[in-house]
């Protein structure tokens, strides 16, 4: 039996961060007597998310990484045991786990309003900023000056992708088992176009059988070994306690009362506007594609923008391939969960067809309706499943899933950095099909020498001088400007 948060991903996760190790007796340590209340007003946590979420740079590990130094840490509100069994069971989940981290952490404090409050700021500065540039991008994209920027921004991003497959990597790929699934996650998305659900099902049923059947390779960490001089805060000591309050116990009535209310308030707009407009109507289409996307969002967002990239580049032709790399880029700038460069995709599908309306607004209606359908889900998973969390210790079934999963997601993101790296550096591909084979490959004449420079010169700066993100960004940027300035893009 695994103590909460014990798991392969979160212990991976917790060490990245720079979550010191603490086992159960490091953290059982005299201390006051479990709370019933824990004393923290609501309008105290509304200023405590708000300030986390003015913070949410640097994708989910960093985001995870200031949750925790100033949850865990400065506010002592939850103990360290408490924060990683959260981490674990929203690593289960799809959709962005710092948001549902966030999510969880809120409900557990404050109940469904601490939740929703804890979840909205998370997500509201990165919308706000994404819909912002989404505007700016759309009317003033092809002015010199705004494509230069966003030229160097392509660099860049390249660059950071090729740093998450690393790192990604480097926590999943402990075994030939794991690597075998993620070369063949790889190999079937990138050769073969297979379906990025499918690739996530296959691999979470690969995992599944072989947890279940022990096979070593499957299995969950040990658990945690107390850290050398560790000092991290027990359940007990913190302002929470150890015990679990009152609602956050199961009950048939509660669960039946979160899904009717989070299923309706995601699935009832859907229905209403594929009835009234049909589902070949742009907005159906953002409304079904996107709420298909929220339930196999796992692994994080690096991982799903491929497949995204994939339909709504040469599905539904809503976005050119620049102009991917182009959102990702803007995600990366601005605070919020990464997969808020969805909301660029469905501003610009909407923008390009806007029916009777105005393109501007249409386009504006088009980035909030994806936002809706991608984040309410997220309440969905954390109000519903949280009480149960208990119940996932130790099963081993489960955890050799969620390891699976996670392995293939390496080839995923591969993937999507190859994908990157053909539409960056070169001006023109040539698609390859036949045989079952569905793949594009540069044609090396269209070279362009100086997004190719700008991507060497990202990548020997995150991966050789680790060079932070967001430097990385200013400084691409603003090379590109440089090169406009020049004449030379």
């Amino acid at each position: 039996m695994t103590t909460p948060g014990d798991g392969p991903a979160a212990d991976a996760t917790a060490r990245s961060i720079g979550i010191p190790d603490g086992g159960p007796a490091s953290l059982h340590t005299p201390g006051a007597a479990p709370g019933s209340s824990h004393g923290v007003p609501l309008g105290e946590a509304f200023q405590v998310w708000l300030r986390v979420a003015a913070l949410s740079f640097g994708g989910p590990a960093g985001q995870i990484a200031v949750m925790h130094r100033i949850i865990v840490e400065e506010k002592r509100w939850i103990g360290e045991n408490r924060f990683l069994h959260a981490l674990n069971y929203c690593m289960l989940l799809p959709g962005p786990e710092a948001q549902q981290l966030a999510t969880y952490i809120g409900w557990l404090m404050h109940r469904t309003l601490g939740g929703i409050i804890a979840g909205v700021l998370f997500v509201l500065p990165g919308a706000v900023a994404i819909m912002a540039l989404s505007i700016v991008y759309a009317l003033y994209g092809s002015v010199g000056i705004v494509g230069a920027l966003f030229f160097g921004l392509k660099a860049a991003v390249l660059a950071i992708v090729l740093q998450a497959v690393v790192r990604v990597g480097g926590r999943a790929l402990k075994s030939s088992a794991m690597i075998a699934l993620a070369t063949a996650a790889f190999l079937g998305i990138f050769l073969f176009n297979v379906p990025f659900p499918a690739i996530v099902l296959g691999a979470g049923l690969i995992g599944l059988l072989a947890g279940r059947a022990g096979v070593p390779a499957f299995q969950a960490g040990a658990g945690h070994k107390a850290g050398r001089g560790s000092t991290v805060l027990a359940d007990r000591d913190s302002l929470l306690g150890e015990e679990l309050p009152g609602h956050a116990r199961p009950s048939a009535r509660s669960t039946l009362r979160v899904a009717a209310i989070c299923l309706g308030l995601w699935l009832l707009p859907v229905a209403a506007i594929v009835l009234t407009l049909g589902p070949s109507n742009v907005f159906g289409q953002i409304a079904i594609f996107f709420s298909k996307m929220a339930v196999v969002t796992f692994g994080g967002a690096y991982a799903v923008l491929a497949y995204v990239a994939q339909q709504a580049v040469n599905g539904f032709h809503w976005l050119r391939p620049g102009e991917m790399l182009d959102g990702l880029g803007m995600a990366e700038t601005t605070p919020g969960p990464l997969i808020m460069v969805l909301q660029f995709v469905g501003f610009m599908g909407a923008y390009r067809d806007p029916g009777t309306l105005a393109p501007l607004t249409a386009g504006i209606i088009g980035g909030l309706l994806t936002t809706w359908v991608t984040f309410v889900p997220c309440f969905l998973f954390i109000f519903l499943g949280a009480p149960f969390i208990e119940g996932l210790r130790g099963n081993r079934a489960l955890h050799g899933a969620l390891s699976a999963v996670t392995a293939a997601i390496v080839g995923v993101i591969l993937n999507l950095a190859l994908w990157f790296a053909i539409h960056t550096v070169f001006r023109a591909s040539v698609p390859i099909r036949g045989f079952g084979l569905s793949f594009e490959v540069p044609v090396l004449a269209s070279i362009d020498p100086w997004a190719a420079l700008l991507s060497l010169a990202a990548i020997l700066a995150m991966f050789r001088f680790k060079t932070g993100m967001v430097a990385t960004l200013a400084a691409c940027s603003a090379a590109g400007l440089g090169l406009h300035l020049a004449g030379l893009v």
